[in-house]
């Protein structure tokens, strides 16, 4: 069909997808409806398929489960086709993801294996049974959200009691099909638990498994999940390759089954919370793209198809857009990131801050409190230089700071009612009088913001940093979170709705109120959902992220005097998300589409990449120092058997620099700083239950503010209140 074409008086041809010799797939318009579908057309039109077309796509119709698409419209056109329409999903496949990340981490793979059992438990328990029959990674869609769909039903089997329907043929891609779909022998649950398993194990290694024939004939055997990818922990590995067995008896029996073992393979720590079964979104959203298409139809006629007496498939086998997997020696070897270079960098800065401890000036009483924390930078220690430590004026070696330098510049003996700057600056050369020492606590800046379900609600809170003076300041039932103090302290802004601690917030809205909670005020919004609020640090300013541009996040910034919006966003296909203003108003950092931490000038040029280095790692949450010199953020170290997540430190240079862990922060996530530099405010479920900690920027003293059973997160430190003379 030509683009333009009005399909049945409904459907609009926008573009065509894939088109082969059996079937052609498009993306349209539904006119009655004003929304995008996908449409899928068979060309093979003899009475039996069409009855069986018929019969299937109406089962097909009735399944609504969350992570299957859903089919909305079937029907023949005489002399023409079959068509079946449903929701089209946009995203990337599984197999993208691999293409452009290499071997998944392992807890991403869990969320997959979850979420795909979810839906195949929903097939399965349908009466009559759904198999799909054709689970590999080109048909495990992840949308611009993150959410997860299993599509492309050409192949799917229903089952009506013991018997299932005998029109059609089968096809197989070899490494994912289980050998009782080659040959005569029925498939049942069993066959789709096998798929799973292949493809779980593809997206660990990067790896195709060893055909199962192949191995049903004693001519290949499975190579275990440690040989490709030794970082995968013996728990995860043997779950899924107890679905790779040859036996369907030696597989597990369910998906139930499936997902309880997936979900106990996590690490301890893990277990204690629920899994949210989304992952970090695509950076690009592929226009034009079916569930489960590929580019193009190329090599369709290349998959294997055998005549099957047994099977009921949907008359697509041939499945648009799907090319036969590459076999066994054409499969792509693990990408692999070399860290041992970075490994012998640390090892070596660490050598030399030892040696040189006395240079670094710090008080030796505050050094036995304080780890010391050395920072890589991209320059190179050959042929060290000196320069100053942007804190204290001090010549050190370029290419390393102490965790002296990531604390700002304050009084000696800083008082529990601050006279601080509401905005602080960077000052290169200052001048000290005495070595400082931590305040007592927090900085003794008296209020946190913070969000929390203790209420029932997800709604915005506020207490003293000892615990005391708990309140709600809001009463929204939609739900409210992500509190910002503005730089002068008398007010917040927040986002609504929000049910929960999510990543991103489709469909939310900025507001600002006092902070006494009154004087509530909607700012200027658009459809598609605005969130991750910055204030800057004059107060005239918010950037935040939006997903106003197609559901691709992007970030703007809105003027609060005239209420115009300034979009930061230079591409649209590339996401970038979770801005936040330097103290001295003329930077943002933020989480780039290749998911590392940039920085750019407040108008979006000058975007350049603030850490360097590889890993299997999600970025998220940046927060500079008060004084600028340093940008923290958490990492979620996917690929690592504890599933970790960890505070990271990131000295500010123009040209990049390597970040390392600051101590005794595992389990960290929503930090802020306190305004005098010294204490970290942050959410940890370090003791099983999300809850609100404190703890000193060099790791020492990490404690709960308040322990409660409710789920708390986003906390942010209020500023210091300056009075006017």
């Amino acid at each position: 069909m030509e683009r333009g074409s009005l399909l049945n008086k409904r459907y609009r041809i926008v573009e065509v997808l894939g088109q082969g010799g059996m079937a052609a797939v498009y993306r349209a318009i539904d006119e009655n409806l004003g929304v995008e579908v996908a449409v899928k057309e068979n060309l093979f039109t003899t009475e039996e398929y069409a009855r069986q077309f018929r019969l299937e796509a109406t089962i097909l119709a009735s399944m609504r489960q969350p992570n299957l698409p859903r089919v909305s419209d079937h029907f023949v056109i005489e002399q023409q086709g079959q068509y079946l329409v449903m929701d089209y999903i946009e995203g990337e496949d599984l197999r993208q993801r691999m293409d452009r990340l290499g071997p998944l981490p392992e807890q991403e793979v869990i969320i997959i294996g979850v979420a795909i059992s979810d839906a195949m438990s929903y097939m399965h328990s349908r009466k009559p049974m759904i198999l799909h029959r054709d689970i590999k990674p080109g048909n495990v869609r992840i949308t611009p959200t993150g959410h997860i769909y299993l599509v492309d039903f050409g192949l799917a089997k229903v089952v009506q009691g013991r018997e299932a329907t005998n029109t059609g043929a089968r096809a197989m891609t070899p490494g994912y099909s289980p050998p009782e779909q080659y040959g005569t022998a029925r498939t049942d649950p069993r066959s789709d638990i096998y798929s799973l398993g292949a493809t779980l194990y593809s997206a660990l290694t990067d790896m195709l498994p060893e055909d199962g024939l192949a191995r049903a004939m004693d001519q290949a055997v499975l190579t275990p999940i440690s040989k490709h990818n030794p970082r995968v922990s013996v728990h995860i590995a043997e779950v899924i390759e107890k679905c790779l067995a040859i036996r369907p008896d030696d597989r597990f029996q369910t998906a139930d089954e499936l997902k309880v073992a997936l979900l106990e393979a996590r690490s301890t720590s893990r277990r204690r919370s629920p899994i949210e079964l989304v992952l970090q979104p695509p950076p690009v959203t592929l226009e034009g793209r079916l569930p489960g298409a590929d580019e193009s139809l190329e090599g369709v006629e290349n998959e294997q198809v055998v005549s099957d007496g047994e099977s009921s498939d949907l008359p697509f086998e041939n499945h648009p857009g799907e090319r036969v997997e590459i076999p066994l020696e054409g499969a792509k070897k693990p990408k692999y990131r070399n860290r041992n270079g970075a490994w012998v960098f640390l090892a070596f800065l660490a050598l030399l801050f030892v040696g040189g401890f006395a240079t670094y000036r710090i008080n030796p009483e505050w050094a036995k409190q304080a780890m010391a924390l050395v920072i890589p930078v991209a320059n190179s220690v050959d042929t060290p230089t000196e320069v100053n430590n942007i804190s204290t004026g001090t010549p050190v070696l370029q290419g390393t700071i102490t965790v002296q330098a990531l604390l700002p510049v304050i009084s000696p003996t800083p008082s529990l009612t601050p006279t601080v700057s509401a905005t602080p600056t960077r000052t290169p050369n200052p001048t000290r009088t005495s070595n400082p020492s931590p305040t007592p606590i927090g900085g003794g800046i008296g209020q946190i913001a913070f969000a929390s379900d203790r209420s029932g609600a997800t709604e915005i809170w506020v207490m003293n940093v000892d615990g005391s003076g708990l309140h709600k300041i809001t009463d929204i039932p939609e739900g409210a979170c992500q509190p910002r103090w503005s730089p002068d302290g008398l007010r917040l802004v927040f986002i609504s709705p929000c049910v929960r601690d999510i990543n991103s917030y489709p469909g939310a809205s900025l507001f600002i109120m006092n902070a006494d909670g009154t004087d509530l005020l909607p700012l200027p919004s658009a459809p598609g959902g605005d969130f991750d609020p910055s204030w800057s640090p004059d107060g005239n300013q918010i950037a935040f992220t939006s997903l106003r541009n197609g559901g691709i996040s992007g970030i703007f910034i809105l003027n609060l005097a005239d209420n115009t919006i300034l979009s930061l966003v230079e591409d649209e296909t590339q996401a970038i998300s979770q801005p936040s203003w330097s103290p001295d108003g003329k930077m943002i950092a933020y989480i780039n589409s290749d998911n590392r931490l940039w920085v750019m000038d407040v108008d979006g040029t000058h975007r350049r990449r603030l850490t360097i280095g590889g890993g299997d790692f999600v970025t998220n949450e940046p927060a500079w120092s008060p004084d600028g010199s340093v940008v923290v953020f958490t990492r979620m170290g996917l690929s690592d058997p504890t599933s970790s997540t960890w505070l990271m430190a990131v000295p500010y240079t123009t040209e990049g620099a390597l970040p390392v862990e600051v101590p005794n922060s595992e389990l960290v996530a929503d930090v802020s700083y306190s305004y005098d530099g010294y204490w970290f405010l942050f959410k940890s479920w370090l003791t099983g239950n999300h809850d609100i900690f404190l703890m000193r920027v060099n790791g020492v003293d990490r404690h709960p503010i308040v322990s409660d059973p409710a789920y708390d997160f986003d906390p942010v430190w209020r500023p210091p209140i300056v009075t006017p003379p």
